[in-house]
């Protein structure tokens, strides 16, 4: 085992030279405070030692990298390259079995189940990465509870992203098909309706499919709700003129494959995104992480304000929330937890994000 002291002004700076000194599968084995230089025992200054250590047989991935891109380069196509290739593989198999199994095992225990329930949230890597420093040196300091300070921090990086809540008179669901567009709507208006006391209208887009009609025909019987189904832009603009005496105009649209380039373009033809009208991105929890940033990218050229997460009642994995907003610097609107209507609606502030990643209401 290699150990190493090293005496830092933040735990941040003393992550960044343990990782580029001994590698990422290096664990941290003690932190302390300590007071260093001075004058007759006057002016020190207060300083963290940090001591690390890594197993000597392990090598870090970054290194593997290396030695794999080194022989890919100066190495000719032979057995005895494909050999060594076959051997850097099964090295970065044990590295990786490695890390996920020592990763956080010798840090203190509080400060270990955070970042084990981060992970296992889907939290990235790079927030955990920066985290990671800040967390280790309050705890080491003993001044403050580590999961009160990752709640902090997530609130901060998720305070610069909120800045008018207020909801705009259109409101405009847009995503792809299966995510729950038409039953969210159901519970937005109901919100509107019975908790802020606002007229509500509604307007579907979506004339593919009947049921969709139906559902939502449904739905505004029940709540007493105008519906206008509209098969054109010339019949989009008609109606927006009809319910122009309405608080909340509420837009349905056609649920499809998102991989159609049509579709988006169709959306652009069909509704004119007007600086009255917020649009939200209805996005699924239960679909893969890449799956949900592929459908961002499709639909990046519409004036999307915000997401809207549903369906965080069929996983137990909440973390994709926190990485989409911090990746595409956009806040969320809702999440929806369930089916009922309108109860399963929660809102999203800056200051109670992180409690869905920790259970709490």
């Amino acid at each position: 085992m290699k150990v190493k002291k090293y005496r830092v002004k933040t735990m941040k700076e003393a992550m960044d030279r343990i990782r580029g000194e001994l590698g990422r599968e290096a664990v941290i084995l003690n932190s302390k405070a300590v007071k260093t230089g001075g004058f007759l025992g006057l002016f020190k200054t207060k300083k963290l030692e940090v001591i690390a250590a890594v197993e000597r047989g392990i090598q870090s991935a970054t290194s593997v990298k290396k030695r794999e891109e080194k022989l890919k380069q100066q190495a000719a196509p032979s057995l005895q390259y494909e050999e060594l290739l076959l051997e850097i593989k099964s090295l970065k198999e044990a590295v990786s079995s490695s890390s996920a199994e020592k990763k956080f095992s010798s840090y203190p225990e509080a400060v270990k189940e955070v970042f084990v329930h981060l992970e296992n949230q889907g939290i990235q890597e790079s927030i955990i990465d920066e985290m990671m420093p800040l967390l280790l040196e309050k705890y080491f300091l003993g001044e403050a509870n580590v999961v009160k300070e990752a709640k902090h921090y997530i609130k901060d990086l998720m305070i610069p992203l909120y800045t008018e809540k207020k909801a705009k008179k259109c409101i405009n669901l847009v995503g792809p098909t299966g995510v729950g567009k038409t039953t969210t709507l159901a519970k937005l208006a109901a919100k509107y309706i019975l908790q802020d006391g606002k007229s509500v209208a509604f307007i579907t887009t979506d004339t593919y499919r009947v049921s969709a009609i139906s559902q939502l025909k449904t739905y505004a019987d029940i709540l007493n709700v105008p519906l206008l189904v509209c098969y054109n832009r010339g019949e989009f603009e008609k109606a927006l003129e009809k319910f122009v005496s309405y608080d909340h105009i509420i837009i349905d649209t056609a649920g499809r494959n998102y991989r159609d380039e049509q579709y988006v373009k169709a959306l652009q033809s069909f509704i004119p995104f007007q600086n009255n009208m917020d649009t939200h991105l209805v996005l699924a929890l239960t679909a893969k992480q890449n799956d949900m940033e592929q459908i961002v990218s499709r639909f990046s050229s519409l004036p999307i304000q915000s997401f809207l997460f549903t369906k965080s009642d069929e996983t137990s994995s909440l973390g994709a929330i926190i990485n989409m907003m911090h990746k595409y610097k956009k806040p969320v609107y809702y999440i929806t937890n369930g089916q009922d209507v309108p109860d399963d609606l929660l809102s999203v502030t800056e200051y109670n994000i992180a409690n869905f990643l920790f259970e709490e209401e």
